[in-house]
């Protein structure tokens, strides 16, 4: 790769730290931006108005991933690297993720905001910016590839070397002309190297820990966000099971998920899942492991990163992002309309949530859960 203008995403945390001393190493012009989101802790009546700002005037408040706490820790890694370093104030754009995740849960969804987070903001708004620097690419920390096709000239997103933090998942929505603007410099090393190479670059977050919330929920109880935020309102409801008789009630159908067994609030002896939700009704159907099983799932919204497929595809499929790609076969069964079918039924597939495919490590495409097919 020939020197070039580059902007780094940076979190504070010791993943993009790494992706931008790699840059600067390897000779590049590289410029760190901090995304303020205006999440919890924040004081963005401190920032300068605008695009920009100086983050000596940022005030340390709660750690966590896109806190203030976090733009400081990036601030002193930019410092450190000797790179120039903005907080760009992304605030509004960021209401509407926290929107659409709102929304996704009143409608009886589960949805996965960072997925949108990177495909509207990260690899979306933030190449705007860039442009309007002069950078030619946008990098992150993220644990994925892209690597240029010698065949065709065209770029391809793979996983992580180190599968067990791979992060492909979260970027299939990547528009496939955006990913030779895409860089992700720790996408081919294992956590545990980066962090080495953290410690070697003397960078001060080489140990700190990962983020593990989602960065606009505090202390991770959605439900709260959901209920001070929804349209329709959170209220009790009914706990039925299979034949449709209440057995039950619920504080409001936004605090379930497909598959969940712990805090239904019933004893029932035995293994209870949340099988099914009805947000109209406002009931979540209970029942067995067994009557979790789906054959496969219908998505829209798809995204391909490669050639759409003409014909049935066999695949790999991840149907959560903590779930490893099984064995299906997909088919594009409509204009934006994607019908996956598992070679053995799958627990646990929820709208919302999203069906990524692979051909070994190559990211193929995907789409956002609809429905799961028995």
């Amino acid at each position: 790769m020939s020197s070039t203008k580059i902007l780094v995403a940076m979190s504070g945390g010791v993943d993009s730290s790494v992706a931008a001393a790699l840059l600067k190493e390897a000779g590049h012009e590289v410029i760190g931006v901090f995304m303020r989101l205006g999440s919890p802790g924040d004081s963005l009546e401190e920032l300068i108005p605008g695009d920009a700002c100086d983050t000596s005037r940022v005030r340390i408040g709660k750690q966590g991933c896109c806190s203030v706490g976090d733009a400081e820790d990036a601030r002193l890694v930019a410092a450190r690297l000797d790179m120039p370093f903005y907080v760009v104030n992304f605030k509004q754009e960021f209401g509407r993720i926290i929107d659409h995740f709102v929304a996704e849960y009143d409608a009886g969804r589960t949805p996965n905001p960072c997925v949108r987070c990177n495909d509207w903001l990260k690899f979306g708004r933030l190449h705007e910016y860039a442009a309007q620097v002069g950078a030619s690419a946008v990098a992150s920390g993220h644990y994925a590839r892209v690597v240029r096709d010698e065949s065709s000239g065209r770029h391809r997103l793979l996983r992580g070397v180190d599968h067990g933090k791979d992060q492909s998942y979260v970027l299939f929505g990547t528009p496939a002309d955006r990913l030779s603007e895409m860089i992700l410099p720790v996408g081919g090393l294992p956590k545990s190297r980066v962090r080495e190479l953290a410690e070697g670059f003397d960078l001060p977050v080489f140990d700190k820990p990962d983020s593990q919330e989602i960065c606009f929920v505090p202390n991770d109880d959605y439900a709260a966000l959901v209920a001070r935020r929804s349209s329709t309102g959170v209220s009790p409801g009914a706990i039925i099971d299979g034949e449709g008789e209440t057995i039950g009630e619920h504080p409001g159908h936004q605090h379930f998920t497909i598959g969940q067994r712990r805090k239904i609030g019933m004893a029932f002896g035995r293994p209870i899942y949340v099988v099914a939700k009805d947000p109209v009704a406002n009931t979540i159907t209970v029942g067995s492991r067994e009557e979790l099983l789906a054959g496969g799932c219908l998505a829209s919204q798809v995204n391909w990163l490669v050639e759409p497929p003409k014909r049935p595809l066999p695949c790999l499929v991840r149907i959560r992002y903590n779930a490893e790609p099984v064995p299906a076969t997909v088919e594009m069964v409509g204009e934006d309309r994607l019908e996956v079918r598992f070679d053995a039924p799958q627990s646990s597939v929820a709208p919302g949530q999203a069906a990524v495919c692979y051909d070994g490590d190559l990211v193929l495409g995907g789409g956002w859960i609809d429905a799961a097919v028995r």
